[in-house]
């Protein structure tokens, strides 16, 4: 295989945001591999999506132990990854992974306990070939641990050197707050908070939003275009190599409702008078809030991720237009 060599002009153009009071940045999309990157996928169809996501300045790579199917090939295609494209590259990466979700049998394999999340971070480092991760994830929420071990453990994560950063992730607004009062008492601020965030989903803009910014905590959005709602792949039914029409996809033809389609339809016409594609606008509309450092963006082809970075220079929303889509989204 020819050696390949990256894009040396992949720093001019993307946009980088301070993660919250930190001293890190973050690239305005990231590359999340949720889709597309399990064993039951193509191992070259992966690479082309990584090399294009880094050629045009995606630096952070998103991961969690249970990514796939199945569980945990998604570390393993991104190792593979590492040790071949990426191999000289590891100091301009930011590599996430995540651990909560069901992820093998018993009562250890899952939720946020000690037992867990160590077992987890160790089998992840293996999976993709590292010595640390940047940012590992508290995945979500556990209610019957309780938030002092789960941070703690996060806090253990970041000392023991198997990540530079804690994270969390699906977190409610007030078990933010105490998590991280938590973990900057034990001495490691807690960086960023993942959330799934887009026009049919707006729960952060209530309490979370304004928690993160008084914390000094990042954000960072998955499922901004809930998952391909928000394009117009659907608008004439449900193609077969689409996440709704493959049988492990998350997203399921139920969702797809002509009440959906419908403000697709009209808010596809507020993106006609941008110049955008429905995609790029509501991209462009989860990243107007100051305290979204980055979106996850999913792709299943290189002209995805090119047509997601034509954002950057529409980002801007006048009042008649955010005007326009809060009135199709109530």
């Amino acid at each position: 295989m020819p050696v390949w060599i990256p894009n040396d002009g992949r720093y001019d153009t993307m946009p980088y945001r301070r993660c919250g009071r930190s001293g890190l940045k973050l690239p305005l999309l990231s590359l999340g591999l949720w889709h597309n990157f399990g064993g039951v996928d193509r191992a070259e169809d992966a690479r082309a999506l990584v090399r294009r996501a880094f050629d045009i300045g995606i630096t952070h790579f998103d991961l969690a132990n249970n990514y796939g199917p199945p569980p945990g090939s998604a570390e393993e295609t991104f190792g593979a990854l590492l040790r071949t494209d990426l191999v000289d590259h590891r100091d301009e990466l930011i590599i996430s992974t995540k651990a909560g979700y069901l992820m093998w049998p018993g009562p250890y394999g899952e939720w946020g306990s000690r037992k867990y999340l160590v077992a987890s971070v160790d089998q992840s480092l293996k999976r993709m070939g590292l010595d640390y991760v940047d940012i590992f994830y508290s995945h979500r929420f556990d209610p019957d641990t309780p938030l002092e071990e789960t941070m703690g453990v996060l806090d253990h994560i970041v000392r023991s050197g198997r990540a530079l950063y804690a994270g969390i992730s699906n977190y409610p607004a007030d078990h933010t707050r105490r998590a991280a009062t938590i973990l900057r008492e034990l001495g490691t601020p807690c960086l960023i908070h993942q959330a799934v965030y887009n026009m049919f989903n707006r729960w952060i803009e209530g309490d979370l939003l304004t928690t993160l910014e008084q914390e000094g905590m990042g954000c960072i959005v998955f499922s901004p275009l809930a998952q391909g709602m928000l394009t117009d792949r659907y608008l004439h039914g449900i193609p077969g190599d689409s996440r709704a029409g493959k049988p492990h996809g998350f997203l399921r033809p139920e969702h797809i409702t002509e009440e959906k389609l419908a403000r697709v339809r009209l808010l596809g016409n507020v993106a006609a008078s941008r110049g955008q594609s429905i995609a790029q606008m509501a991209l462009a509309w989860v990243l107007r809030h100051s305290a979204v450092t980055s979106a996850v963006i999913g792709a299943s082809s290189v002209k995805q991720i090119e047509d997601n970075v034509a954002i950057i220079p529409r980002l801007e929303f006048s009042a008649d237009e955010l005007h326009r889509i809060n009135e199709i989204l109530r």
